[in-house]
């Protein structure tokens, strides 16, 4: 990190659109660096590298939440030996207790301190835990909107019931321990299987199988054909189609389904020209 010159500080889950005006002013050599909390549950991890072509550094918050105001830019000019300037957002705190502001800021780095105002869609403001409340009761455009992206959880391949292909339908299920899981129901997906490049449209399942045997899954249809997933799956919201619901029999449930697959068949289709 040499020649870094510039850095935008964050936690930056889900690298949303307020995110990115941050990003936008970092310029050439420019740098991420990350407060990881432990909280990330948009884009966990290292899923943030995702979403920026610009180099990401991580800092853990239990290894500098000790420092004051000045011993967090020392290390910041440490780390960084070229930095120049530092991009921040309207409300960004640092120092022990968060006990320093963007004013502070000024004060103590000799450099240049870009400011990002508030960002809002339709006079609502853009923020990480507004993104996981839409995300709770089902509001996946929503969500999706204030992202930039489709809002995406990735995990390990894992065996499902068995009944799926021979009474319903056939489905990838997956198990996720790092990713928010939104609300229980129905929605149209994209799916990427293993290391493929592409997404395949899809209808997914998230909640607690209530007509079956009651267990939480994850699982996910293909629409363009039966395809074998190996280790993994990623799969990709779109549209919140119904609640999960509890139906009298497998029929009813299976009707159910197709229509589901129509909904989603008809949501994904523009998506995919």
């Amino acid at each position: 990190m040499n020649n870094t010159t510039s850095i935008a500080i964050g936690g930056f889950d889900g690298m949303h659109v307020g995110h990115q005006h941050l990003f936008s002013e970092l310029g050439d050599n420019g740098c991420i660096v990350v407060i990881e909390t432990g909280y990330a549950n948009l884009t966990p991890a290292r899923e943030r590298e995702n979403f920026s072509d610009y180099p990401i550094v991580y800092f853990p918050l239990d290894d500098i939440r000790h420092l004051n105001g000045k011993g967090f830019i020392a290390l910041l000019n440490e780390k960084f030996p070229q930095l120049k300037k530092i991009v921040v957002g309207y409300d960004f705190h640092f120092g022990k207790n968060r006990s320093c502001s963007f004013d502070d800021l000024k004060n103590i780095f000799d450099g240049e301190v870009v400011i990002v105002k508030e960002v809002s869609q339709n006079g609502d403001s853009i923020h990480s835990h507004k993104i996981r409340q839409k995300l709770t009761i089902g509001d996946i455009k929503g969500a999706n909107a204030f992202l930039a992206h489709n809002y995406t959880v990735k995990g390990k391949h894992i065996s499902g019931q068995g009944i799926g292909k021979k009474e319903l339908v056939a489905t990838i299920n997956i198990q996720t321990e790092k990713f928010l899981i939104p609300k229980e129901g129905v929605y149209a997906t994209l799916t990427q299987i293993d290391d493929e490049e592409h997404f395949h449209p899809s209808v997914s399942f998230v909640g607690h199988r209530l007509t079956t045997d009651g267990s939480f899954a994850i699982e996910s249809h293909i629409l363009d054909g039966e395809v074998f997933c190996d280790k993994k799956a990623a799969i990709s919201f779109v549209t919140f189609i119904r609640n999960n619901e509890k139906f009298d029999n497998l029929d009813l449930l299976n009707k159910a389904i197709k229509k589901d697959i129509a909904i989603a068949s008809k949501e994904l289709k523009f998506l995919l020209l």
